[in-house]
């Protein structure tokens, strides 16, 4: 498992956009590197991010080799309603996490 960070407003005023950051801790290794003995070293990327709010997809990313590793990802959504935020990353070789995060809308 992964390291997986979330930024996201504690609390936020109904209607008000605001910005959300993640950042997943992972080596995206492109599948097109060589050792030194002039062997591919096997490809292990991120594919994709989804984010939901309160259950609903909000955000989707789909990610490619040439993404450095450790991907970072910004995105806004308005603020609604208060609940929940869940990030799902996956990835080759059964790479999965999960992260949550809270936002209180006043």
């Amino acid at each position: 498992m992964s390291r997986v960070v979330v930024n996201v407003p504690a609390e936020a005023r109904r209607g008000e956009v605001i910005e959300i950051r993640t950042l997943a801790g992972h080596s995206m290794e492109t599948g097109f590197r060589r050792t030194q003995l002039g062997e591919l070293i096997a490809r292990d990327i991120i594919r994709s991010l989804v984010c939901t709010y309160n259950g609903v997809e909000i955000f989707r990313a789909e990610l490619h080799p040439a993404i450095a590793a450790n991907p970072l990802l910004s995105f806004t959504t308005v603020a609604t309603e208060s609940g929940t935020l869940e990030f799902r990353w996956t990835g080759d070789n059964g790479y999965s996490a999960t992260q949550t995060a809270s936002i209180k809308v006043v």
